[in-house]
């Protein structure tokens, strides 16, 4: 098949939007920056393109790289699709706003509201002596509200990671990129991304997914914030575990309660790790009086997410 370049072109009209330049993109996507033509406004675009499924045909349409991955890329789009859609219904003020969907050239679009600011991995690069403890209580918390509306939707986002948090004026965080997102109840479908450090072990072994699993990647960016740099990967660390954590890294210059925070979500066994968002905001809003864990009663999430029962590492 006689491909052309698989990005859309400066310039080029999409469903009333008009491209204007490439904003990055993955293994599964490319972004743009476009116009809405209707209101002038500037808007997101993601499209669904798995470089290793499909390309851009001469005529415009993306189409599966072969027979055998067609059937990959046909439920890719259709996965991609539907969750968009469920996207579209969450309006949260740290959540980017999914403001449209639709289907063209034989792939599936999100269009997003474009927002103003920095990554948190743009700050992270310039303080790596580590952001302070005010700064992690400004940004995660409201950026936990925003992932717990998620959650309660019945959606895991699962890439989280600093490149993904947008900082706006004044520090108010934003959640992006929802590429990987995917329902609660399922095992990883398909090839996913996942970004290593970030991604903990039942990601990378296709295991039981849930809320815990997104909290494990805000533990890794709290601890990004802290170290400038990614942790380990999760393989590396089910093999032998070297990774000594916050409390033993960083004792003398952030509270007890924000590091042992960071340690709990990273635990290798999910189970071992906040089951929700709110418990772990429960736990960020004790007073330092109270600050010391009790033992987490593993009994009471088994009636929300049965499947979990049989699970084994």
């Amino acid at each position: 098949m006689q491909t052309t370049p698989s990005l859309l072109a400066q310039g080029y009209v999409l469903k009333g939007y008009r491209i204007e330049r490439t904003l990055g993109g993955g293994g599964f996507s490319s972004v743009y920056l476009a116009t809405d033509l209707e209101t002038g406004a500037p808007a997101v675009i993601k499209e669904f393109l798995p470089v290793t499924q499909a390309c851009r045909a001469a005529n415009g349409r993306v189409e599966p790289l072969s027979e055998g991955t067609a059937p990959l890329f046909a439920s890719g789009i259709k996965r991609f699709f539907e969750e968009a859609a469920s996207l579209a219904q969450l309006h949260h003020p740290n959540i980017v706003q999914v403001t449209n969907f639709f289907r063209a050239h034989n792939t599936a679009y999100m269009v997003m509201r474009y927002e103003e600011g920095k990554d948190l991995r743009w700050y992270i690069k310039r303080h790596p002596g580590g952001l302070s403890e005010k700064f992690l209580r400004t940004v995660f918390p409201p950026l936990l509200l925003g992932l717990d509306e998620l959650h309660k939707h019945g959606l895991l986002h699962l890439d989280i990671k600093p490149a993904n948090i947008l900082l706006r004026p004044g520090g108010n965080p934003l959640l992006l990129d929802f590429g990987a997102a995917q329902k609660t109840q399922e095992r990883l479908a398909g090839m996913r991304t996942l970004t290593a450090g970030f991604a903990p072990l039942e990601q990378h072994t296709k295991g039981h997914l849930g809320p815990w699993t997104d909290l494990y990647a805000i533990g890794a960016s709290m601890w990004s914030c802290l170290s400038g740099r990614a942790p380990p990967p999760a393989t590396a660390r089910a093999t032998k575990d070297h990774f000594k954590g916050a409390q033993r890294s960083y004792g003398r210059h952030y509270s007890i309660q924000i590091l042992e925070a960071i340690d709990w979500c990273m635990q290798m066994n999910q189970l071992e790790r906040p089951q929700s968002v709110g418990e772990l905001l429960a736990f960020l809003e004790e007073s330092p009086a109270s600050k010391t864990r009790e033992p987490r009663d593993t009994g009471r999430w088994f009636e929300k997410w049965p499947w979990l029962r049989l699970k084994r590492l």
